[in-house]
């Protein structure tokens, strides 16, 4: 029997019964809702993306912990931030100022303990992206308990934790970290891009092993991994875990779904709300859908388990890292000999990594066109989170942060999903003397520029404002925009329970803003940027403000 009708049967069997956790021996019954198109939620929902290592250290205990040093090259060694830092901003409240939706952090599991140095100078896995041991935290981040703490503050507030996953590769070899298995991975040939195939079937760059996603062939466990699990003193417990899950799915011990039921533990165990694929197109795409079934069966399983905990009814969400995806191509992605649609593979969301050159258009062009697209035929039941700044591109909408302002309104009011990277709200500086690569856009947050600069504070305070705003409106990612008038700037965006005026480059003092057709007679209404009510009058608003902007929506 094909894994994929496997998968079915199996799919059919949770709608109406339940199964068992690897985690615990006892049934639960887990009832799974078909697969729906996008909420409007995630259409909408702003992702806040920062560097475990890099946002805030809450922990000084565990800066340094497997034997690593502070003596990588620029930006290169682990600098302190972790979890607790995490937990900590949002028992303050900053990611709900911000309307923040998710938190998406880079990869928290177990890093190689050694560094690389090849070109760039000496290197540690602060980044996440150099996996070693999938079952277990780094302990540079903190303990289990303290990521059971942050998920469950942050459903508190109202806040999803989007785990990010690496499927494609393991982290290098150092003479402290041995290489998987021939079985596992391979090392050759290394990615050219020229077509499908030197995209997938190769090693990102050197000494960084390829998983052997494409097969089906029976692995057994690296024996390195083996022999450290028997000195934790838990090698039983995950052999006999790793035996159950076999055991139920039916699926053959190929590496990738050794890989799959690691995720799932975290979901299951957690109730993680989704995931962050990275190097989603150096890998077959069918594997995403394999990983998502299981995920939201484990998603469910948790619901099922901890009903006082579940924030709310939204889905499982993935949303997968397809380098150099523009919305413009819609559904697909063009590897020059093959076209794949990621969309039909597991995701609900793709980066869109064509918003940073959108953004230099006009409002009205950036907009109209997003909102086409996004409500067209292709995408109507997907979406795409927008960036104007990430980790690992190069080519940023404002590298020297001289348009903050413009790039905070461009991205929180361009409809699709909005990601902040940590900084963008304080122009965090992405140009750092003596670094290499990528690690000039991986400084640490710059907390002391909003506690001392009167800019970054008022920089700051403008994200906040578009951040609520958007949250409050589902319709200002989600909605259809149509321009209401040319000079000064204003549009309505719309949905078929929310609407949204929004006026730009209008008069500081007092202006008068027509509301169209959209808000009838006597409607009392917000403007979320100064935080005055008003109310319709003659077709319009009247207000006196000392700022430009305006965003009109019927208060909560």
């Amino acid at each position: 029997m094909s894994i994929k009708k496997q998968l079915v049967i199996f799919s059919l069997i949770c709608l109406s019964g339940c199964f068992r956790s690897e985690e615990t021996t006892e049934n639960i019954v887990v009832r799974i809702p078909p697969e729906a198109p996008i909420s409007n939620f995630w259409k909408n929902a702003t992702v806040y993306f920062l560097l475990t290592d890099r946002f805030y250290n809450g922990d000084k205990t565990n800066d340094l912990k497997l034997g690593r040093q502070t003596n990588g090259a620029v930006l290169r060694s682990f600098e302190g931030g972790d979890l607790k830092g995490v937990t900590l901003k949002i028992k303050e409240g900053y990611f709900n100022n911000l309307g923040v939706d998710a938190i998406w952090m880079t990869p928290v599991i177990e890093q190689i303990h050694g560094s690389t140095d090849e070109g760039t100078g000496k290197t540690y896995a602060y980044h996440g992206y150099w996996g070693k041991d999938w079952t277990r935290l780094d302990p540079n981040f903190g303990t289990e308990a303290d990521f059971a703490e942050l998920i469950k503050v942050a459903h508190e507030h109202g806040i999803r934790i989007l785990f990010d996953v690496v499927i494609n590769h393991t982290g290098p070899v150092t003479p402290i970290d041995p290489q998987w298995p021939n079985s596992w991975v391979i090392t050759d040939p290394t990615c050219d891009y020229k077509d499908y195939a030197s995209t997938v079937s190769c090693t990102l760059v050197d000494n960084l092993p390829d998983i052997k996603t494409d097969s089906d062939a029976p692995v057994e466990l690296p024996p390195a991994l083996k022999k450290k699990w028997l000195e934790e003193g838990r090698l039983d417990q995950e052999q006999k875990s790793l035996d159950d899950f076999f055991t139920r799915t039916g699926y053959p011990r190929a590496p990738r779904f050794y890989f799959i039921k690691w995720f799932r533990d975290w979901v299951r165990k957690y109730g993680i709300d989704g995931f962050r694929i990275d190097t989603a197109k150096h890998t077959e795409a069918e594997i995403w859908q394999e990983l998502k079934d299981e995920c939201r069966s484990a998603f469910y399983e948790w619901k099922a388990a901890n009903p006082s905990l579940v924030l709310d009814e939204e889905d499982f969400y993935m949303v997968g890292e397809v380098y150099n995806y523009s919305i413009d191509t819609r559904k697909v992605f063009d590897y020059g000999d093959r076209q794949v649609d990621f969309f039909a593979n597991g995701f609900e969301s793709l980066i869109n990594f064509s918003f940073k050159a959108d953004a230099n258009g006009s409002y009205e062009e950036l907009f109209n066109k997003y909102s086409t697209v996004l409500n067209g035929e292709d995408l109507r039941d997907f979406s795409v989170l927008n960036y104007v700044t990430s980790h690992d591109d190069g080519t940023p909408f404002d590298s020297q942060r001289t348009r903050t302002f413009e790039a905070a309104t461009k991205l929180m009011l361009c409809p699709g999903g909005a990601q902040i990277y940590y900084g963008d709200e304080s122009a965090r500086p992405l140009v750092i003397e003596g670094t290499v690569g990528d690690a000039t856009l991986r400084s640490f947050m710059n907390w002391e520029d909003l506690e001392t600069q009167a800019s970054s504070k008022k920089l700051l305070g403008h994200w906040q404002k578009l951040g609520q705003f958007r949250q409050a409106h589902l319709s200002v990612g989600a909605g259809v925009h149509e321009q209401l008038q040319a000079s000064p700037y204003i549009f309505k965006r719309t949905l078929p329970n929310d609407a949204i005026i929004v006026g730009l480059d209008v008069n500081m003092g007092q202006k008068t803003i027509p509301v169209f057709d959209v808000f009838e007679e006597g409607t009392s209404l917000k403007d979320y940027y100064s935080g005055q009510t008003v109310t319709v009058k003659d077709g319009g608003i009247q207000l006196e403000t000392a700022f430009d902007v305006v965003l009109i929506g019927k208060e909560d």
